[in-house]
């Protein structure tokens, strides 16, 4: 009995960023977009400095009114941002924020590329970014980028000056003008050559703007209007960029769809100047490159393209693809041959996928897999073979007739399979602003392609085809319908601590919990168990057995061991060893309903944080944020913590009309807002009066930060204070106690300078710089040659309670271990019982 076949386009370099688990045809409007793009041979890159940056009205513009291939290139992936959606910070936030970028894309029609660079949080200049990023090493990749993606036109979103608003946003012009200047010289980055030819584009423009009361525009910079009325999308520019801009949900971007015309302007940095037009003096047309047939042809294609049957177009693309074939320009083949294979895959309606149960599978392990194919055109694609990773089998097999083939075959992952996670996560980091990437070829992707595919070999007419189709998983979701996703090669064994942070006092034993989960049928035993500080053990166990499926066991480590540690904070690394093989990582799976399931290995690590840590309080009650550690930490820290609803503040009356629940809030030792929760708690506005009331009786509500952006509520103090922009970038700022003996300072814990030391990313922003003469500020701190600012702390009394607004950055702090930040925020919530 024959197989069950399936089929998947080989992407090339730029197009490999979908990572699709499914070919599938594109409609025949998308179709004949691809063919007018075919036909336009000038290409555009933007370039800015982070996921949101780009400008989608003038991208989906490009794309689709211009018909010229575009592609955003953001230095970073967001890493340095906040998160709306949940906890994730740092990489795990630019995992999310990448596929966010990528959803974009798929709306907008761009390339989507990526630098080395980490987003390591807000920075006031040029000097503070070029501190942490290496300039040289984040311009070679975007030579490189230049180099494969081979732009004429690169537009930069900012300019290298203050007007950026950001040192980073200021950065990326000025590595943008390094890169124009390099790329086309073959002394500069001369190893990248083994892979890329030079490229010089032909210049470099800034999209000047209107942000707020910035206006860099002016009426004798070069213009053009954007934003028309497409009738393939049913939509005008301007929309699909409001679409394509509010899929940046972490970030709460949501973006208006405008629809009607506005203007661009762009100014000139670099290269030949433009006068009249963004393509002046670029090679538009096959003609004028030398290949008129190819032109001719094409138009052709394009005036008798028949919507409703793409397929009749087949033989003269195919005759085209002969004609692009016998190019002499060998990259300018590669990139339009790429581009034309997909528009014939398309064209013969051809849908292939290679898929499997189970969403996680082990190395070595075999897993029954479906290969599903179809094809709907009436001259049949022909399969001639497939190759099942390693294993060949003939085929001579007509796909026709709008008739779906389905081969059953079983196949063993490779023992050698690397696992499932971002190529730039795979090794640590160099430093805090660079990723570490082992193959320097993957630069500039946003994600790698998949190394489990089928191969397969097809015929259509007389052209050969080479098509990958990745191992995929695929479940009918209730709610989604079908979900195709890439299989994730997980390994054999993952452990992880039960929580991520402990907290213990001096000479205490401190007691954890390490899970372990069994991927895959290997049975464990007498494996040895290895808490490690500074890759010394200091506990564990010699022999513990794994044979569930999951398993938690409980060790101690103990005092004296820890009272050698001469730390106050210590990482503890753990590990499993059986069998010669070391098992040391935790996976973390990241799942939102606009993104593909995202996953990445960390090691098996927790935070130990000893020493004079008190809390006096025992009950709080949190009003969620964006998301943030602090209720984890609260409950680590022995607090009891109760995320407050609408009853909790007012209660509810039955269906009898008796009120069987009333305000609660007066047993709660403190109140604590989530950070930004006045722009995403939007029931503030009603709660506000109880949480007023609540002070005035004895409570103590302590405050994180807000944004003016968005804000539920215009007052959220019982005295007025006004929010700015302000901030402190510095994590290492000194930082001057104003009021050293204030009880915020010295109950339960002693808050000294010591206590501000090893702070990650920032101190804090989004500072008061206005308050009322009833708040008292605690600190004084500020940036290198910028004036000292006060509002990183305010403190009220109203009525015989307490109120704190504190924009310090507790909330990267606190997952980080730092102690210093911990004992702080644990005195802000024992405010009341001092």
């Amino acid at each position: 009995m024959f197989k069950r076949l399936t089929i998947i386009f080989i992407l090339g370099f730029f197009t490999v960023f979908c990572s699709a688990q499914q070919v599938r045809p594109s409609k025949s409007s998308e179709i004949y977009r691809e063919l007018k793009t075919l036909k336009h041979l000038p290409k555009v890159l933007y370039l800015a400095a982070h996921p949101d940056d780009e400008n989608t009205g003038l991208l989906s513009w490009l794309i689709n009114d211009q018909n010229v291939e575009t592609g955003y290139l953001s230095l970073t992936r967001g890493d340095g941002g906040q998160n709306l959606l949940g906890t994730e910070q740092g990489a795990a936030l630019g995992l999310i924020r990448t596929h966010e970028l990528l959803e974009a894309r798929k709306l907008d029609g761009a390339q989507q590329f990526f630098t080395r660079a980490i987003d390591f949080g807000f920075s006031k200049n040029t000097n503070d970014t070029f501190k942490q990023w290496d300039a040289d090493s984040i311009t070679a990749d975007v030579v490189w980028v230049i180099r494969k993606f081979r732009p004429d036109v690169i537009i930069c979103r900012f300019p290298p000056t203050a007007a950026a608003g950001h040192g980073q946003h200021a950065a990326s012009a000025v590595v943008a003008e390094k890169a124009f200047k390099l790329a086309g010289d073959k002394r500069a980055f001369p190893n990248q050559l083994k892979y890329v030819s030079v490229w010089q584009p032909k210049r470099v423009l800034w999209n000047t703007f209107r942000f707020g009361a910035v206006n860099t525009t002016a009426e004798n910079q070069l213009k053009v209007t954007v934003g028309q009325y497409d009738a393939q999308l049913g939509m005008g520019y301007g929309e699909l960029a409001g679409l394509s801009r509010s899929l940046h949900k972490s970030q709460g971007a949501g973006t208006q769809s405008v629809a009607g015309i506005r203007t661009e302007y762009f100014t000139h940095v670099l290269g030949e100047q433009a006068k009249t037009s963004l393509f002046e003096g670029v090679v538009k047309t096959w003609t004028a490159k030398g290949n008129a047939d190819i032109d001719q042809s094409l138009d052709k294609i394009i005036s008798a393209f028949n919507f409703n049957n793409p397929d009749l177009s087949l033989p003269a693309l195919l005759a085209l693809r002969k004609k692009v074939m016998a190019l002499k320009d060998a990259d300018l083949k590669k990139d339009k041959i790429t581009a034309l294979d997909n528009i014939i895959l398309s064209c013969a309606g051809f849908m292939g996928e290679m898929v499997t149960n189970q969403a996680e599978a082990v190395a070595g392990d075999s897993y029954n897999f479906r290969l599903n194919l179809i094809s709907r055109a009436s001259n049949p694609v022909i399969l001639e073979s497939v190759k099942w990773l390693n294993q060949p089998e003939s085929f001579n097999r007509k796909l026709s007739g709008d008739s779906l083939i389905t081969i059953e075959h079983k196949i063993q992952i490779p023992a050698d399979a690397a696992l499932t996670e971002p190529y730039w996560l795979v090794k640590p980091a160099k430093n805090a602003a660079t990723f570490s990437v082992a193959n320097d070829t993957l630069i500039g992707l946003p994600e790698a392609e998949s190394p489990l595919n089928v191969l397969l070999s097809l015929k259509i007419g007389t052209e050969k085809f080479q098509v990958k189709l990745p191992l995929s998983f695929k479940k009918l979701d209730p709610v989604r319908g079908d979900v195709v996703e890439a299989l994730r090669i997980v390994p054999a064994l993952e452990l992880k601590f039960t929580q991520p942070v402990y907290l213990i006092k001096e000479n205490e034993d401190l007691h954890i919990s390490l899970n372990f989960k069994v991927n895959s049928n290997k049975k464990f035993e007498n494996g040895k168990v290895n808490l490690l500080y500074n890759g010394e053990r200091v506990g564990g166990a010699d022999s513990t057995p794994i044979n569930v499926k999951d398993l938690t066991v409980d060790y101690t480590i103990s005092k004296t061991k820890l009272a050698d540690i001469n730390s106050n904070r210590l990482q503890l690394d753990a590990n499993y060893v059986v069998g010669g093989i070391t098992y040391n990582k935790k996976q973390v799976l990241i799942q939102y309903p606009h993104l593909p399931s995202l996953q990445y290995f960390a090691p098996a690590t927790a935070i130990v944080m000893k020493g004079d840590i008190q809390a006096k309080v025992k009950k709080v009650g949190y009003i969620e944020g964006a998301g943030d550690f602090i209720t984890d930490f609260l409950r680590i820290a022995g607090i009891q913590v109760d995320v407050l609803k609408d009853e909790d503040f007012y209660g509810y009356v039955d269906e009898s009309g008796i009120n069987v629940s009333q305000n609660k809030l007066s047993q709660y030792d403190a109140i604590v807002f989530g950070v930004r929760a006045n722009n995403t708690e939007k029931k503030l506005g009603r709660w506000m009066p109880f949480l007023w009331s609540y002070v005035k009786a004895g409570g103590n509500l302590v405050m994180q930060y807000n944004t003016n952006q968005d804000a539920t509520v215009d007052k959220l103090g019982m005295y007025p204070f006004s929010i700015a922009n302000k901030r402190v970038t510095e994590e290492n700022a000194a930082v001057k106690f104003l009021k050293p003996d204030h009880k915020l300072l010295n109950f339960p814990n002693k808050i000294t300078a010591d206590d501000f030391k090893g702070w990650v990313q920032e101190r804090g922003a989004y500072f008061p710089d206005r308050w009322d003469a009833a708040y008292e500020p605690l600190f004084e701190m500020h940036d290198t040659d910028e004036e000292p600012l006060q509002g990183s702390t305010l403190y009220a009394k109203y009525g015989k309670g307490n109120f704190i607004y504190t924009p310090l950055a507790f909330f990267r702090q606190l997952p980080a271990g730092n102690v210093g930040a911990a004992r702080l925020f644990l005195n802000f919530l024992s405010a009341q019982k001092n």
